[in-house]
């Protein structure tokens, strides 16, 4: 036995699985003080399909990734050891996270139906919306990632969604947010689409930029309409 857990312990996996479910671990204790236990692993549950759609992308495209990492109320990340080398790749594993999430999140959502479950169906708004959020097209956010395909200008159009969201429902999180946030925002006011830097790495052909812009736009619909007809439907299961 403590053979096999050094071997672990010199492959580093051992460290990653420990960092993962100890955090996830954390954030169930946390959100279960509010919503129950039950919910917190579904929800938690989802993040992680989540992250792991960025962290296949990413090993996918040969980049070095590190395991997901949770924190309480703020959600989760894996931090890529490899920096994406071109805007495409960044998209790619940007948009990979809303879309395996949306599936798991669509799994759930079956499964309550089947089961007649509103602790799933609860689950799966959670997913839904965690989804649907992190398509802010502001960076650090994945819609950041994604958008900047088309334009980092178009990070632009993310702050003020940012701003009303936080006037609608004030958040430490948000704040926090809008931290990471201002340097992006900057970064996309001194853009220039002539610098050399930025043309080899933002050099995209337009279908390309066409084909990640209806995905985006397709998703972030999908995304609205399904939080929003969940949400009416666990609001009316409580009258």
């Amino acid at each position: 036995m403590l053979k096999i857990l050094g071997v672990l312990f010199a492959a580093g996996k051992l460290g990653k699985v420990l960092t993962t479910g100890g955090t996830m671990i954390l954030s169930v204790g946390a959100y279960a003080l509010i919503w129950g236990w039950r919910y917190a692993v579904g929800l938690v549950g989802l993040i992680f399909v989540h992250e792991m759609g960025h962290y296949l992308a990413a090993r996918q495209r040969g980049l070095e990734v590190g395991a997901p990492t949770f924190i309480p109320f703020v959600g989760a990340w894996v931090a890529l050891k490899d920096l994406p080398h071109d805007v495409e790749t960044e998209a790619y594993i940007g948009i990979a996270g809303p879309v395996v999430g949306t599936l798991g999140a669509m799994a759930v959502y079956w499964l309550a139906r089947a089961e007649d479950s509103q602790l799933l169906l609860a689950v799966a708004y959670g997913g839904f919306f965690i989804n649907l959020f992190n398509l802010i097209p502001l960076s650090p956010f994945d819609g950041g990632r994604i958008t900047a395909i088309i334009s980092p200008r178009v990070w632009f159009l993310g702050v003020p969604i940012l701003a009303g969201l936080f006037f609608w429902r004030p958040s430490p999180m948000l704040l926090l947010v809008a931290l990471l946030a201002a340097p992006q925002v900057m970064k996309a006011f001194r853009y220039d689409p002539n610098d050399p830097e930025n043309r080899r790495y933002y050099s995209v052909p337009m279908a390309k930029r066409v084909e990640y812009a209806c995905w985006y736009l397709g998703l972030a619909a999908f995304l609205a309409i399904m939080s929003y007809e969940l949400h009416e439907t666990l609001v009316a299961s409580r009258r």
